[in-house]
């Protein structure tokens, strides 16, 4: 009876493990938005495997532990592995590893040589090439099929379309390795995502994943995903005999394919180790993020005479290092006020230990993702740690939800200064308003005071960062108050340099309006928009005074503009700052705007968008206005040309919508006469 009982208990979990792990796997692999941890997902799986192992009676053939991962996406056409694609055991400890090794010599009758590579956190892709020539590739899907996303391979630049001639091309090989973002890279795809006001990614992991499975290739392309190689799968002629692990990674290289060069021949699991020790320590040197290291039996026939148990090959393992992620309970969400005015969503947590550190707070980067990720106050989430970087809320575990968790709402009034927040339709990050909003004083003085602005020489990063510090600037118009007794008592101010900047802070009180304008730090009002408007109002008062309608009537002054002027100068704090600028001397007025200068170009409006390769935006800038034409900072229903470089923004998507002429670079050489 009490054997019965003990099946029936294992039965019930068994059932319940298979439920979890299969409904993690399909959000994970289908859905690319996992719900639990990648430590919490091995947990699980070892557990059944262990279950399974001790009740084999329970084991099923659509058993977790018996594929490898979650079935294809029905959204591609099936890509059919010529070899099972397997996924690999485990190991989270040096007994683990040492027992992988026991196991290895014992069913090899004697010694074995490794092969370490570190586990390159992407996604596992195949290969296959006729000929020397790209065929087809695909992903792993459960193993056995995956998904043929061949268009979008195509576009990753480190995958030879062709083996290079030079090498001994095989009639067929498949080749299989993972596609990755590296984390510059990661870090500026999430940086223009924000700026659009789109969702950003939570890993590098989850942005090349979504990236290889993009519909539309052109998609594939703008995320710059790299490649490494690291197995031969399928080899018909070219290298004679079937190599070994070291060897095939030679042979890859040959081929041109990219190889991980932080790999190791290990005669002993002691030099395994060490090897494992390394790297979980160094991982943070690299530009691209690894969670372990994979250790393979060197000799193929080793392997071969070895072979597979269950999903897992017997001559390999993945010792995967700490976990940098966990499970804790968000207990509030609180709004910090960055230098630059954005207001700053920042998740309180119930401290967690994180790969060796208690985290206790992390970023919610803005009001968008918050909204798009679900995540409430009192909710369950996954939270991931990386080297140095800022904790981060990767998102909720909507299955923990108790029904009492709070829905986040950003202020409308800034939390430091009470000032109006600007949030523009499509901007992802909220505003304070306010110029002198004691949060963001050191960089509204760094800006005011540089050569594009009010060009205070002397008055750099280390002096603003004094000034501003030590509370001799707490508002703009205080620059206009130093004196030597004051300056002097600064670091690295003496008699000559304090002598030279009172003369430049005298100086730039004749720069104009137009520098003022810009000196001010008015949301999207540049240097070009600064002098529309000086040119077209003449003075700061009738700005001041003016109405998004009137601001609107300025070529190239569009709504999102209009808004942001006229709200800046709404804030009681900023008219005040105005009038103190005044009473300084500081110049308020401007010749109005005399008829465009006659040009090839006279009279129409540009915007520049994304990155000019060879042409920079400033120079493409400087053509224009030099042929009569007029560069804006928006795109509205006056707007003749939008010039698009690469990356290009909401401001290409917006002319196509208004179905404004858009140009490349070429193009815009072409209208200028420019040389190549």
């Amino acid at each position: 009876m009490s054997r019965l009982r003990k099946a029936g208990d294992a039965a019930a979990r068994a059932t319940a493990l298979r439920a979890q792990i299969e409904a993690a796997s399909h959000r994970y692999y289908v859905l690319d938005d996992p719900a639990i941890t990648d430590a919490q997902f091995d947990a699980l799986l070892r557990e059944l495997v262990d279950l399974e192992s001790e009740h084999p009676e329970l084991r099923t053939s659509d058993s977790p532990t018996q594929r490898v991962g979650a079935p294809p996406s029905d959204r591609f056409a099936p890509y059919r592995h010529a070899r099972p694609m397997l996924s690999l055991a485990n190991a989270s400890s040096e007994q683990e590893l040492r027992a992988f090794d026991e196991r290895a010599r014992k069913l090899a009758g004697g010694a074995v040589d490794y092969v370490c590579e570190l586990k390159i956190d992407g996604l596992a892709i195949a290969l296959d090439y006729n000929d020397g020539a790209l065929a087809r590739g695909g992903t792993r899907g459960d193993g056995r099929v995956g998904e043929d996303v061949t268009p979008n391979l195509r576009t990753i630049r480190t995958i030879p379309l062709r083996l290079l001639p030079g090498a001994k091309v095989p009639a067929f090989v498949e080749v299989r390795g993972e596609v990755y973002l590296k984390k510059s890279d990661f870090e500026r795809l999430n940086a223009s995502r924000e700026e659009h006001g789109q969702p950003i990614f939570a890993n590098p992991r989850n942005a090349a994943s979504g990236g290889v499975r993009q519909l539309d290739p052109a998609l594939t392309a703008r995320r710059r995903l790299s490649f490494f190689a690291y197995q031969i799968a399928v080899l018909e002629g070219g290298a004679g005999a079937k190599p070994t692990q070291w060897e095939a990674l030679q042979y890859l290289r040959t081929l041109g394919f990219p190889v991980n060069p932080n790999i190791r021949r290990s005669e002993t699991i002691d030099d395994v180790i060490a090897f494992c020790r390394d790297w979980e320590v160094r991982r943070d040197d690299l530009d691209y993020e690894i969670d372990g290291v994979v250790v393979k039996i060197d000799d193929v026939a080793i392997q071969e005479k070895l072979g597979v148990v269950a999903r897992d090959p017997r001559w390999a393992i993945a010792f995967k290092f700490k976990a940098r992620e966990a499970r804790t309970e968000l207990t509030d969400i609180v709004v910090t006020v960055g230098r630059t005015g954005t207001l700053n969503p920042n998740a309180v947590l119930e401290p967690v230990q994180i790969g060796g550190v208690t985290v206790k707070s992390a970023t919610l980067h803005n009001a968008a993702y918050i909204e798009n990720n679900d995540i409430r106050i009192g909710d369950t989430v996954i939270v991931t740690r990386a080297g140095d970087v800022i904790p981060r809320v990767v998102g909720p575990v909507i299955a923990e939800r108790s029904g009492t968790e709070r829905v986040f709402r950003m202020p409308d009034r800034c939390p430091v200064c009470g000032s109006d927040v600007d949030h523009p339709p499509g901007e992802a990050m909220s505003r304070c308003t306010n110029a002198s909003c004691p949060a963001q004083m050191y960089e509204r003085l760094r800006h005011f005071a540089s050569r594009g602005a009010m060009d205070i020489e002397g008055l750099g990063d280390v002096l603003a960062e004094q000034l501003t510090q030590r509370g001799l600037v707490r508002e703009l118009p205080d620059v206009y108050d130093l004196d030597a007794s004051t300056l002097l008592g600064l670091e690295r101010m003496g008699e000559k340099s304090v002598a030279k900047l009172l003369e430049a802070i005298a100086a730039s009180k004749k720069r104009g309006l137009a520098r003022l304008l810009g000196g001010l730090g008015i949301r999207f009002v540049g240097e070009q928009t600064a002098q529309i408007l000086a040119g077209d109002f003449g003075s700061l008062d009738a700005i001041t005074e003016a109405g998004d309608d009137e601001l609107q009537r300025s070529d190239g002054i569009g709504p999102e503009v209009a808004g942001s002027v006229h709200l800046f100068f709404k804030q009681s704090e900023n008219r005040r700052t105005v009038e103190r600028l005044r009473a300084a001397g500081v110049e308020t007025t401007a010749p109005k705007r005399k008829p465009a200068a006659a040009g090839e170009l006279a009279g129409k409006t540009f915007v520049l968008t994304g990155t000019l390769p060879s042409l920079t935006r400033e120079r493409a800038g400087d053509a224009i206005v030099a042929a009569g034409g007029k560069v804006t900072g928006s795109v509205s229903k006056n707007t003749d040309y939008v010039v698009a470089g690469d990356e290009p923004g909401s401001k290409y998507a917006k002319a196509q919508q208004l179905g404004i002429a858009i140009l490349d670079e070429s193009g815009l050489r072409k209208l200028l006469n420019l040389s190549s």
